[in-house]
C-alpha cells in the first residue's frame, strides 16, 4: 500500500471538510470534528482504492465507517450527527466524473460532432459513475443510522 498517497489524501480530506464546514457555517467548535470526519472518509477510500476496489465500492465502505463512527459518537458530542455525515462525505463526491459527463453529453450538443457514439458512450459512462458513486455515498450514510436507531428504539 503506498502510504503516501493514503496520507495525501487524508491531509486533503480533512482540509475539504473542514472548508464545507465553513461554507455550512456549523461553528468554530465544530471545525474539527468535521476534519477528522472528512480525513476519515477518505483514508477509507484511499485504502479500498489501494486494495484494488473501484471507486463506488471504496465510496460505499468509507461512507459506511462514517456513518457508523458518527453515530456511535454522537452519545458523547453535543453535535448534529448529520453534520458530520454530510461534511465528512462530500469530499468525496466525484467532481471530475460529473465535469466530464457534463463536458461529453454538451458536445452532443453542437453541430459538428466527431464520433457521435463515442462520445456518448463516455458522457454515459461518466455520468452512471457520479450516479453509482453518489447513491453508494447515500446508502453507506443511512444504513448505520438506520440500525443503530432501530436498535436504540427497542
Amino acid at each position: 500500500m503506498n502510504v503516501a498517497s493514503v496520507l495525501y489524501q487524508t491531509t486533503y480530506g480533512a482540509i475539504a471538510a473542514a472548508g464545507f464546514g465553513v461554507l455550512f457555517n456549523v461553528g468554530f467548535r465544530v471545525l474539527p470534528w468535521c476534519a477528522v470526519s472528512g480525513a476519515g472518509a477518505l483514508a477509507v477510500r484511499s485504502c479500498c482504492l489501494e486494495w484494488g476496489w473501484n471507486l463506488e465500492g471504496a465510496s460505499f465502505a468509507a461512507a459506511l465507517t462514517v456513518g457508523a463512527a458518527v453515530q456511535l459518537l454522537r452519545r458523547y458530542l453535543d453535535i448534529s450527527d448529520d453534520v458530520f455525515e454530510a461534511i465528512g462525505c462530500i469530499p468525496m463526491v466525484p467532481g471530475s466524473f460529473a465535469a466530464k459527463a457534463i463536458i461529453g453529453l454538451f458536445a452532443l450538443t453542437t453541430s459538428a460532432v466527431v464520433n457521435e457514439t463515442e462520445t456518448l458512450v463516455t458522457g454515459a459512462q461518466y455520468t452512471l459513475r457520479v450516479m453509482f458513486t453518489t447513491g453508494a455515498i447515500g446508502t453507506g450514510l443511512v444504513i448505520p443510522t438506520l440500525l443503530l436507531r432501530m436498535r436504540a428504539a427497542r
